[in-house]
């Protein structure tokens, strides 16, 4: 699969994720969740474990193709909005 044009840094980092199937894994983690979301099914915890997607490709970006950083900030934009939707549901989580 052709990615575009990146920095020699990105190029190694994506070399090293996908040799190590790590990119396969976040792929299916991203459908499932996604899935899940669309039938309304676990909603608040898949909206947890896609921010931390969310946050490893604004890092990504911010450090090594800071030139595309738009989309990712968007994602995570959008990320914070699900989120605030579910605050109910984590009101006994962030409770100590």
């Amino acid at each position: 699969m052709e990615y575009g044009e990146m920095s020699e840094a990105a190029g190694n980092y994506f070399g090293a994720l996908m040799s190590t199937k790590t990119i396969a894994i976040v792929a299916i983690v991203e459908i499932v969740s996604g899935l899940a979301l669309l039938i309304n099914k676990y909603g608040a915890l898949m909206m947890l474990i896609l921010m931390s997607v969310s946050i490893n490709a604004v890092l990504f970006h911010a450090n090594l193709a800071p030139d595309s950083i738009a989309g990712a900030l968007i994602l995570l934009v959008l990320n914070v909005v699900m989120l605030y939707f579910y605050k109910d549901k984590y009101k006994d989580l962030l409770s100590a």
